[in-house]
């Protein structure tokens, strides 16, 4: 359910503003300045992203071995590829394609262009919290929680600012953190998004690699805190997960993977034909990301 969520605010929320203005059969090679065509393949890469988050909430019910779960566990890591594919479908839709500009359709009016995001899922996130909150409240009162404290979570939980307070993120709705830091990063979009589509290929090239560095130092970091989620794995400690929480859904973390798909997508949007003959295919990046994964065993 939680990963099923996360896809669905993803796709949701970064498919809001994309814009389908090309013909279906188009090809995209042969794409004008100004001429997008629809992202189709998005859906595949965020199922790619999905599955091993699936596989990862089943398995540590479904066997004791350590070697399997080492590699089907560490799920958290996967949400960051969710961000990046929202960063790089803004970049798509909001940015011109052969010029260093934005398009001021779009962001003439950040404060409408940050809305016109938030509101693609703060509906449904206010109604299902609405739901549960007599679940929710029921349980607060089975541990004798102050109502002072409980205030406090259900104001976390509707103004989505969880994400900032690691004690409190996974309280109620856990997936909800995820919301929370997209919301922080979708209010930094506008001003990112200027600063990035003036910036040279040269200049996203290194744009990326700094954004690259600072979200593998986050997961190596998460995958130092096994002990607090596969306790088949590691001997059982005393410690309040908080540097877990921090690692795997703080919003800076979130904004950073963000940043890097905006590289990618600006990168790829100023290519000439002649970097268009010269670019791999993507089944060698595919296969080499998802060998990334066999990491986890060591």
């Amino acid at each position: 359910i939680r990963s099923g969520r996360r896809f669905s605010s993803a796709r949701s929320s970064a498919m809001a503003n994309t814009e389908q203005v090309a013909q279906k059969d188009a090809d995209a090679k042969g794409a004008r300045p100004g001429n997008k065509q629809r992202l189709d393949y998005v859906d595949g890469c965020c199922f790619a992203l999905v599955l091993p988050i699936i596989l990862a909430h089943s398995a540590r019910f479904g066997t004791t071995n350590k070697t399997l779960l080492k590699l089907l566990s560490q799920d958290n890591i996967m949400v960051g590829g969710f961000f990046a594919i929202m960063g790089y479908i803004t970049a798509y839709s909001s940015t011109k394609i052969g010029e260093r500009k934005v398009d001021e359709r779009k962001l003439a009016n950040p404060e409408a262009f940050f809305w016109g995001r938030v509101f693609s899922y703060y509906p449904l996130h206010v109604l299902v919290s609405t739901i549960f909150a007599p679940m929710f409240l029921a349980v607060e009162r089975y541990y004798n929680t102050s109502l002072t404290k409980t205030s406090f979570r259900a104001f976390l939980n509707y103004s989505l600012l969880q994400a900032w307070f690691p004690k409190e993120a996974n309280v109620w709705n856990q997936p909800a953190w995820f919301l929370s830091a997209l919301t922080f990063s979708n209010l930094a979009m506008p001003t990112i998004l200027r600063r990035t589509a003036a910036l040279s290929k040269l200049g996203l090239q290194k744009l990326f690699g700094a954004m690259t560095a600072v979200s593998m130092l986050q997961k190596l970091s998460y995958a130092n805190t096994t002990h607090f989620h596969e306790h088949n794995i590691a001997p059982k400690g005393a410690e309040h997960p908080l540097i877990w929480n921090m690692t795997r859904f703080h919003p800076l973390s979130a904004l950073a993977e963000m940043v890097t798909g905006i590289a990618v997508a600006r990168d790829a949007m100023l290519d000439t034909e002649e970097d268009r003959k010269e670019a791999a295919g993507p089944t060698f990046y595919f296969v080499a990301a998802y060998a990334s994964l066999l990491l986890r065993l060591t």
